[in-house]
């Protein structure tokens, strides 16, 4: 088990489970000692991987897009992008990279979408981004003033905090995933941080 880091300032409602951090290695079906290692093919790599990771990937969409059944949507077209590309991809760390910037990627692209629409509003618009009844029940442990100020941030600081303190991804992963440099990844997580824990102690002291 990885120790996860401390950094000054962090509020503690950032501390979240580890997502997408199991079942990474070499793509193969292992039948035991004396088997030969047999490439997984698309549907039993893909399925595996999907049973252990949707909730995970889930999650990942749902603190960057906000609802529940938009995030359901992101991970499934990212699932099926991963059956097409599968081929291509040599380990089970290979399509996971793979599958982690298919959300974040689709996740841009729901907000790019709800940026149009607010700049053209439409009758009923508001439905397109409901959240159903239910839909903060994957994030229960998560305090609602710490997702308000993460909401609040620039698209870029947010999936940087998203990916570092909920998804647990070191910094060379995250550059990775978002196409950015390492003192990218640095500088916008400082940034959030900041901003995050400035929201909280502006908050904490209205209550005082």
């Amino acid at each position: 088990m990885p120790v996860r880091p401390q950094s000054r300032g962090l509020p503690e409602a950032l501390d979240g489970g580890p997502m997408g951090t199991a079942m990474v290695g070499r793509r193969w079906s292992l039948g035991g000692a004396d088997a030969v290692d047999e490439p997984l093919d698309a549907d039993s790599g893909v399925e595996r991987l999907f049973r252990a990771h949707r909730l995970a990937m889930v999650r990942l969409a749902r603190l960057l897009v906000d609802d529940r059944e938009t995030a359901e949507d992101v991970v499934q077209d990212a699932f099926g992008a991963l059956h097409r590309r599968w081929a291509a991809l040599a380990s089970d760390d290979a399509a996971l990279g793979y599958l982690r910037t298919s959300v974040v990627n689709g996740s841009r692209s729901v907000l790019r979408r709800r940026r149009t629409v607010r700049r053209h509003p439409q009758p009923a618009a508001d439905a397109l981004t409901a959240e159903p009844a239910d839909g903060r029940v994957l994030l229960a442990e998560e305090h609602r003033d710490v997702l308000a100020a993460l909401r609040a941030l620039p698209t870029r600081q947010r999936e940087v905090i998203v990916l570092r303190y909920w998804a647990e991804l070191p910094e060379a992963q995250i550059a990775a995933t978002l196409g950015i440099s390492v003192g990218a990844v640095k500088s916008s997580a400082s940034r959030g941080r900041d901003a995050i824990a400035a929201v909280l102690n502006s908050e904490q002291r209205g209550q005082q």
